[in-house]
């Protein structure tokens, strides 16, 4: 959740919040059983017993490959080692946290946003040819094919890169999850929404300048309310006043009540709705 960041803080933080549900997501193939066990040692370094069981409890993850330049190179390797790992994990459980605590598929999708001096490095050259970008649908594809196996949402990482996006989950034809950290306009909020998908907020959102806020408000405004949902996606995009430092999930309070602000509802109005999308979404 935090990739680095002092984990006890933030549960502690959440779990006095009352928090109902904190996602842990995942990035590379193999990842789903380290995660688990990192958050676990975590917890257990959380000295109250209230605050431990509700960390413990709200506390979920996905498991999902990003769709880095290796990744879309390698993916039949890595979409089998996925797929392992996640049926494994749900036939064996999380051993120390109580019921099944996968609930998604992801972060998987598209990203053609090229910033070589970024954190993710994405080259345009790196991508240039029609095999790498065929490999990077592809790898999104196969990742969707499996949630619909396994009848889990999925969580789609998609930028600047709509139409390809758009086209895979079309082609699959499997309409359950989250287009998260959303990206985009109204135009391609309705065609995901026509389709049956979710639409998250991150911290992103909060960065419109004086000019485009208008157009930020028209997009808030426009997802339906029972379709919405809110995150962080930390440990990027803190959301303003945080915006350059590092990101921390204690910060979706500030993605509220920016949200909030615009359709003038109250944070804990939209913190109640947002929980209850959560539970339709992740059968909770």
């Amino acid at each position: 959740m935090e990739k680095g960041q002092n984990m006890v803080s933030v549960f502690e933080t959440l779990a006095k919040r009352d928090t109902f549900f904190a996602l842990d997501i995942g990035t590379h193939c193999d990842d789903l059983k380290s995660r688990v066990s990192t958050a676990f040692n975590q917890l257990n370094q959380i000295t109250d017993a209230t605050v431990f069981n509700k960390a413990k409890k709200f506390l979920f993850f996905s498991a999902g490959i990003w769709p880095a330049q290796e990744a879309c190179k390698d993916r039949f390797f890595q979409i089998k080692e996925l797929e392992n790992q996640v049926l494994s994990f749900l036939q064996q459980g999380a051993c120390d946290f109580e019921g099944n605590k996968l609930v998604a598929i992801g972060e998987c999708g598209i990203d053609h946003h090229w910033n070589p001096s970024g954190a993710d490095n994405r080259c345009i050259e790196d991508f240039a040819t029609k095999e790498m970008l065929n490999g990077e649908s592809q790898l999104f594809e196969m990742q969707i094919e499996l949630a619909k196996k396994l009848s889990l949402p999925v969580i789609v990482h998609s930028r600047d890169g709509f139409e390809a996006t758009y086209d895979c989950i079309k082609n699959i034809g499997y309409d359950c999850g989250i287009i998260h950290c959303y990206s985009y306009g109204v135009k391609e909020a309705k065609a995901f929404l026509d389709r049956g998908w979710n639409i998250s907020f991150s911290g992103s959102i909060t960065y419109a300048k004086p000019s485009k806020m208008p157009l930020t408000e028209e997009l808030i405004k426009y997802v339906p309310l029972d379709r919405m949902l809110i995150e962080t996606d930390s440990p990027y995009l803190a959301p303003v006043p945080h915006r350059g430092k590092v990101n921390s999930s204690v910060y979706v309070e500030f993605v509220y009540n920016f949200v909030a602000n615009i359709l003038n509802i109250s944070p804990e109005n939209l913190s109640l709705i947002v929980d209850q999308n959560i539970r339709n979404l992740f059968n909770l």
